[in-house]
């Protein structure tokens, strides 16, 4: 797979500037790394497996496309995450290596063949995510909501997980994927109020609050998970406010993540963030604000150890109300 995304070296619709007003930074390299984030990239047998089934069935990882740091670790275990509705995305995220261009026709077979790969990858969890589709009527719901129910034909009783777009805040299109019962509903907030709109422009702060919340009032003990991107020019003391509004809308789990550039065209990372302050976070969104479970590290993506982290919130819903 060509990795290069920009081959022609155009400016993709962001000006990748410092978010705090500081010059850009020359491209972050691994001897410039902190030690806790220098990992051992392995390829054994179930990641050439599982990539090999990928490619057969033509589809598409996230795991792959935005470059996670975690993808030998996850494919070794036998977990991926799908991408679907193609791997074109028509929006553009100062931060993310999946590719802006004009999508392809929506591919109405692509259901059918991530559930045969789930059955053949034996997968008991799994994570759909996907493009931003904002050329289809509907933002691709249907596509979401055929993808689920295969998944759940081809291996009943296997977890589903979603990470969708925001629909533009539409419920008609939101309520389409909650029917068919997805066991998480997910919807990453991914920086701070103040950084929002210069990151994720086509999206909104307060509008991916509000998926969240319409996911929660839609279905009745609906699990609902957001994620949090550091190092993209927030400042330690608005993190709380992000949680804050998280738990607020009702959210169960969150997990929060180290930004690191993918490429030269990307937003410089800003701050390297120590492992004691994501364990601060942690102990903060699940003490004092009552987050269900929250996962934290330099590392941590938001499908990382996914169907773990929907135990552990189900544990804790249970306690709670117990």
């Amino acid at each position: 797979m060509n990795a290069d995304h920009n081959p022609n070296h155009r400016r993709l619709h962001l000006p990748i500037v410092s978010t705090n007003g500081k010059p850009t930074a020359p491209p972050v390299d691994d001897e410039r790394k902190p030690p806790w984030l220098k990992v051992r990239l392995q390829t054994g047998p179930n990641y050439q497996e599982l990539k090999g089934i990928m490619r057969g069935l033509s589809l598409h990882t996230v795991c792959e496309e935005a470059m996670c740091p975690n993808i030998h670790e996850c494919w070794e275990e036998r977990e991926a995450t799908f991408l679907i509705l193609g791997d074109k995305c028509t929006r553009r995220c100062g931060f993310c290596d999946v590719m802006t261009a004009k999508p392809d026709p929506v591919d109405e077979d692509e259901p059918r063949r991530i559930a045969e790969a789930v059955k053949e990858m034996g997968l008991r969890f799994v994570v759909l995510t996907g493009v931003a589709r904002d050329d289809l009527p509907d933002g691709g719901a249907r596509i979401w909501a055929t993808a689920i129910r295969a998944v759940r034909q081809a291996v009943p009783g296997c977890g589903v997980e979603v990470l969708p777009t925001d629909f533009k805040g539409g419920e008609r299109d939101i309520a389409t994927v909650i029917r068919a019962e997805p066991d998480v509903f997910a919807h990453n907030l991914e920086t701070v109020r103040r950084l929002h709109g210069r990151i994720r422009p086509a999206f909104g702060y307060g509008r991916s609050l509000e998926v969240l919340r319409i996911a929660k009032r839609l279905r009745e003990r609906q699990i609902t998970k957001s994620n949090l991107i550091l190092g993209m020019g927030e400042t330690p003391d608005e993190v709380p406010e992000a949680l804050n509004d998280l738990a607020n809308a009702g959210v169960d789990i969150v997990t929060i993540g180290q930004y690191l550039q993918p490429t030269t065209y990307h937003l410089p990372v800003d701050r390297w963030v120590h492992p004691d302050e994501f364990a601060r976070w942690k102990r903060f969104g699940e003490s004092e604000l009552g987050i269900s479970h929250v996962e934290a590290g330099p590392l941590v993506r938001s499908s990382y150890h996914a169907g773990k982290q929907l135990r552990r919130a189900i544990d804790a819903n249970a306690a709670l109300a117990g």
